[in-house]
């Protein structure tokens, strides 16, 4: 077993992600150190994928210590969780001032902020990144979204763009710069994924639409897919979409979508970035109904029984084919950029909380390549930031504000016939409901605040004066006849 410190960067965790960051950042010139706590890993990488290659298998943690040049740099990529904290206080022993740990794993941003200060107080430097690609963008190029110790950017800097995916003109532009202090880099990755759960569910919402509503077969949605993503759509999501429509089952030969389970799982990252919405109180409405839908699905058993007894309405016909698949193409651009102008507020609201200098425009960026929902239409919204940093909604933008505009006949349209056909559009209906209440200049909070006045004495404020005012409502009512 090599000990000589010869390695540029440490790796441990050799799970399917860690295993394929581990041959990219190779491949990239870097010689690596890499090591799992089931060490039969670290020996069928050696001798598999591995052989020949820039790697040095270690079979303990003081082992990859030892074969690491200073400044030292170790990524975890591990369950999030315990394991985590266990392995920071296994590395700080043998870890030197200024050297770094960096956790690459789903972890939650309060963990992160929490670490960030614990290894700093030791003298070192810590780094909590986002990593999102999946397998294949681990090997070939992910999204990264570091945060954490400022100090750290520059040493892993060179390594982290160097294997982050790359987009631009000549496709030099690496989807990775410094997000934040701290938790921010954590953050910003759950929002991606809280992205992700409303662009998936917006999806499914538009594949049942045109199933359901004009009776599309699954290879007539391949078109349909085909012909969104070279538009305005163009985004990885419907790409795959588009894909899995094609694949026939191996045993039955029928379409295998169709013998899927409609049971979605969950890792929890969507519900993270509700809660932390409620928390903020600010209506990130499509990733929490995103939530509840893949909750509802959950209970697969129990919908199979209320449909043998519970009736929807009679489903009228849609004529015009050709100009309700528009329609719903409209209605789900329109609802995504309802999605990620909700994310945007969120990220706004928890940079004033947090004190993160974070860069909207650069966030953009960094998901236009390598990550889950990289898609054409962030150089939009890059484009938005650029022109007005303090940009309050992406509403408000003159292209996605033209967008939605244009969209929102053809919206309604299709929320209407969802509604006519007993057909459940959660994502599609609330993105349509923050836009309506987003452009309305006065709801019926007024009524609200009277009712909290009422029976708790909350106070409100009035339209005519300054102050905090209560009413004694039992005194100023008309007595019931």
């Amino acid at each position: 077993m090599e000990t000589k410190a010869s390695c540029d960067f440490g790796l441990i965790g050799l799970a399917v992600m860690g295993e394929n960051l581990a041959l990219n950042i190779e491949s990239r010139g870097y010689r690596m150190a890499v090591f799992n706590r089931t060490t039969d890993r670290v020996d069928q990488l050696m001798q598999g994928r591995g052989a020949g290659k820039q790697l040095v298998g270690c079979h303990s943690i003081t082992e990859l210590v030892q074969s690491l040049k200073p400044p030292r740099k170790v990524m975890m990529l591990v369950k999030a969780g315990p394991a985590v904290d266990e392995l920071i206080d296994q590395l700080i022993p043998l870890l030197s001032p200024g050297d770094i740990i960096i956790d690459g794993g789903n972890t939650h941003f309060a963990d992160t902020e929490r670490r960030t200060r614990y290894v700093e107080n030791r003298g070192l430097l810590f780094v909590g990144s986002g990593v999102s690609g999946g397998e294949e963008g681990a090997l070939l190029g992910p999204s990264l979204m570091p945060g954490g110790s400022a100090a750290a950017w520059p040493i892993i800097k060179p390594i982290f763009q160097s294997i982050a995916a790359k987009v631009g003109p000549r496709q030099d532009i690496p989807c990775c710069e410094w997000v934040g202090p701290r938790g921010a880099g954590h953050y910003v990755k759950m929002v991606h994924n809280g992205i992700e759960y409303g662009d998936m569910q917006m999806i499914c919402e538009a594949y049942f639409l045109l199933q359901q509503a004009i009776g599309l077969s699954n290879s007539q949605l391949y078109d349909v897919f085909a012909d969104w993503n070279r538009g305005d759509l163009d985004s990885y999501l419907i790409e795959i979409t588009r894909d899995i429509f094609s694949v026939k089952d191996s045993l039955t030969k029928n379409d295998l979508v169709d013998m899927i389970l409609d049971k979605a799982g969950s890792k929890g990252t969507g519900k993270w970035m509700s809660q932390l919405a409620l928390d903020l109180g600010v209506p990130s409405t499509l990733v929490t109904e995103a939530v509840y839908a893949r909750c509802l699905s959950a209970i697969q058993p129990a919908r199979v029984r209320a449909s043998q007894v519970l009736t929807g309405p009679k489903k009228p016909q849609v004529a015009d084919r050709s100009g309700f698949i528009e329609a719903v193409r409209q209605a789900l651009y329109a609802s995504k950029i309802c999605s990620y102008a909700q994310g945007f507020v969120q990220l706004r609201a928890a940079a004033e909380e947090h004190d993160w200098p974070l860069n909207f425009g650069d966030l953009a960026l960094l998901w236009r390549g390598g990550c889950i929902i990289r898609a054409k239409f962030l150089d939009r919204i890059k484009e938005a930031f650029d022109a007005q940093p303090d940009l309050e909604n992406l509403l408000l933008a003159p292209y996605f504000r033209q967008a939605v505009e244009a969209a929102q006949a053809s919206w309604r349209r299709v929320v209407t016939v969802a509604v006519e056909q007993g057909i459940a559009v959660p994502a599609m209906m609330s993105a349509l409901a923050y836009f309506d209440g987003y452009r309305t200049a006065r709801l019926p909070a007024n009524l609200l605040q009277a009712q909290r006045d009422y029976f708790g004495a909350h106070t409100y404020q009035r339209t005519d004066r300054e102050g905090v005012f209560h009413t004694p409502w039992l005194q100023e009512r008309r007595p019931p006849h």
